[in-house]
């Protein structure tokens, strides 16, 4: 966010929530990207991503009366709540997500802060690069602190996880939370989800940018298959346990294991869903061995294959995202290109050589608006530290 669009966010909360500034906390959550390792979360396997540097600020002004009351600069309705009475309401927009957070807070037992809740931030909603987890990221760090940081960042991410799957409703993996709150800036997170083991890999590419495209097809993850694609691999992981008890999640099936189940299975859409987990692990493996060795070929070469498999076999992609990861693979000085998030809409990331940017943006744009007839937003991003106290540096810019 730009400093004077920050500064707007912040006259806009004193204007939203007068009082002296000394009461005044200010927080910060990042997106996040996913290089590769789709829909490999809640199946128990490796992921690989990272936070960016843009994100949702959060300014807090504790209350006293036992009420929340959540504003956005983006949206123009006032939620207030009271403490005792947090239930989902669709109504409730964005609100709904730090709702949840307060919510999860209170059924551990912790205790809870009232306050006035602002938010601002430059992450595209509904775009695939987890605003939603940062929304829910950057509230839990703020009540964690506000009541005495009784929980890690592990813990503040299982926690907001929880929030999404039990109070909004989506039955989310941890991949998102995790990355959002301990992201490392120049750095990927190669991410164990059954075990939460995490490596961060340092992403050495000079001369290389991130460049995340947006299809600008607005998805509503409740209302997506995404829940679907969850139970499809449930059910698939009883048929599996079938033939191998011991295996915990669809992740833990190795390609040769694969080999001798696949056949035992009769149904086809089940087989291509676990061909797609069994494959895209072995992926992600593979990727974060290519980055350590600086092999950006073979990083770009998976990730293509990664966005064929979730075209082939897990059928999140579309017409859009399909139209922009071609666009990617023919534009000049891409390395590699795929889909990222959950799908149906959202985003692609790419590998792009730096010098050839602005060449690669006009080259996907002009096909993909002729392809689908939309116009695609271009996000070009380092890799950013994650979910963080920036009171000082917000009010130094507010003092200058």
């Amino acid at each position: 966010m730009s400093d004077s669009l920050l500064l707007q966010a912040l006259e806009s909360f004193l204007a939203f929530s007068p009082g002296p500034q000394e009461e005044v906390r200010v927080f910060f959550a990042p997106g996040r990207v996913n290089l590769i390792g789709e829909h490999l979360d809640y199946n128990g396997g490796y992921v690989l991503p990272a936070a960016l540097t843009q994100g949702i600020w959060l300014f807090v002004r504790p209350r006293r009366d036992n009420h929340a009351r959540f504003r956005s600069l983006h949206y123009e309705r006032a939620v207030d709540v009271r403490l005792s009475q947090l239930t989902y309401d669709r109504r409730d927009d964005f609100a709904n997500y730090p709702k949840g957070v307060l919510w999860a807070f209170a059924e551990k037992g912790l205790t809870i802060q009232g306050g006035d809740y602002f938010f601002a931030g430059n992450l595209p909603s509904q775009a695939g690069l987890s605003s939603s987890a940062a929304l829910e990221m950057v509230t839990a760090f703020a009540v964690n602190k506000l009541v005495g940081d009784p929980l890690s960042l592990t813990q503040l991410a299982l926690l907001a996880q929880s929030a999404e799957n039990r109070f909004v409703g989506v039955n989310c993996g941890i991949m998102d939370q995790f990355a959002v709150g301990l992201g490392k800036s120049g750095h990927a997170l190669l991410l164990q989800t059954a075990s939460l083991q995490y490596e961060h890999i340092p992403f050495l590419a000079e001369g290389i940018q991130i460049v995340i495209t947006n299809t600008n097809k607005r998805r509503e993850l409740t209302d997506s298959k995404y829940n679907e694609r969850r139970k499809q691999c449930d059910e698939l992981l009883k048929q599996v346990q079938q033939v191998e008890p011991y295996v915990r999640g669809l992740a833990d099936v190795t390609e040769a294991m694969w080999e001798t189940i696949a056949p035992r299975l009769h149904d086809a859409i089940l087989v291509k869903r676990g061909r797609h987990v069994v494959l895209e692990n072995a992926r992600v493996i593979a990727a974060a061995a290519a980055l350590r060795n600086k092999n950006l070929p073979l990083f770009g070469s998976l990730m293509n294959a990664s966005h064929e498999s979730l075209r082939e076999d897990y059928e999140v992609t579309g017409r859009e995202l399909d139209a922009l990861a071609t666009a990617a693979w023919e534009a000049p000085g891409c390395i590699g290109s795929r889909m990222t998030g959950a799908g149906f809409g959202g985003c692609t990331v790419s590998l792009v050589e730096t010098g050839a940017v602005d060449t690669f943006q006009r080259a996907v744009h002009e096909s993909y608006l002729q392809s689908v007839g939309l116009e695609p937003s271009f996000y070009v991003s380092d890799f950013g530290d994650g979910v963080r106290e920036v009171t000082e540096e917000v009010f130094a810019l507010w003092q200058c």
